[in-house]
């Protein structure tokens, strides 16, 4: 509903701030892009390597660590993640054998995820498969200028959005 289509107030009393058309557009664009994109990605990631997007995800971090290992915790903030469900996925992970979960041998209270050979074999086949979709679902679409204007709008996002989690 754009500004001019209601006389509606906020619960605050105030009258509400309704989206002008191009803003609109840009909103409505981003909710039909992003599952879209998303989805493709997704499912030939899935088809490729047999891997959900969580997996890829914790793969992808431990794979770029030195001794590809982390700390739960540490993953977990990274990953903005609860603890709760970097558990459940690292269980799931751990049954498959490309992860294993170590204790910290100079700290007895703290845990960290390993990337097991069969892991670090899985995330080496499946990283220029992963990179080859995201070009084609999106990288290759857009124009260097979009790219750039891409990222800044995702960064500023990102850490905005994360800001005010940290906040709340």
């Amino acid at each position: 509903m754009t500004e001019h289509e209601s006389g509606t107030t906020s619960g605050s009393g105030s009258a509400p701030r309704w989206l002008s058309e191009a803003e609109q557009q840009a909103w409505y664009a981003w909710r039909r892009m992003f599952p879209l994109v998303n989805a493709d990605i997704a499912r030939d990631l899935t088809q490729d390597s047999g891997l959900s997007e969580a997996d890829y995800d914790v793969l992808s971090v431990l794979g770029s660590t030195d001794g590809h290992r982390m700390r739960i915790s540490a993953l977990a903030v990274l990953m903005q993640w609860s603890r709760s469900r970097l558990s459940h996925q690292l269980t799931r992970m751990e049954q498959r054998g490309i992860v294993r979960r170590e204790e910290v041998a100079d700290d007895g209270r703290g845990a960290e995820v390993v990337l097991t050979e069969q892991g670090v074999t899985t995330i080496m086949t499946a990283a220029p498969l992963h990179v080859e979709s995201v070009r084609r679902h999106l990288i290759d679409i857009l124009t260097p200028e979009q790219l750039r204007t891409f990222a800044e709008v995702g960064e500023l996002l990102r850490t905005r959005l994360g800001v005010e989690r940290k906040t709340r």
